[in-house]
């Protein structure tokens, strides 16, 4: 079921908004000092494209730096990011085919709102690390 909803997805939307965060990833590491930012685009991007099956989990050893990028981000792209991803959420969700797409769009929010400390993992996969060092 995951693989036809990816499917669907991928026609649907995640074709325009992995476009749409690659070539915001590449604007951020043209410009030098945004390069962290590029690079959770381009990981949202990868997530973009076939978000069901996967989750956001805090990254282990993620400290002061990622939260104080996360503000910027937010004051800069995070909350017109979150915005689209709301509007298309909602967009989505008034058809009843839709809701899952719809889902997917509010399950973006958190990652598009404050990308770094954020890492992509399977639904499957355990939530905190066996090992912390």
């Amino acid at each position: 079921m995951k693989t036809i909803l990816n499917i669907l997805w991928l026609i649907f939307s995640g074709v325009w908004m992995a476009m749409a965060y690659a070539v915001a990833g590449l604007i951020c590491c043209i410009l030098i000092i945004t390069i962290p930012w590029g690079i959770a685009c381009f990981r949202i991007a990868v997530y973009s494209l076939w978000p069901f099956g996967y989750r956001v989990a805090p990254k282990a050893g993620a400290g002061i730096a990622s939260g104080i990028g996360n503000i910027i981000w937010l004051v800069v792209a995070g909350i017109w990011i979150t915005l689209g991803h709301l509007a298309a959420g909602i967009a989505f969700c008034v058809t009843i085919i839709g809701i899952p797409f719809g889902i997917a769009h509010f399950k973006m929010i958190p990652v598009s709102l404050m990308p770094l400390g954020r890492e992509i993992v399977p639904t499957d996969a355990p939530t905190y690390p066996a090992y912390r060092w």
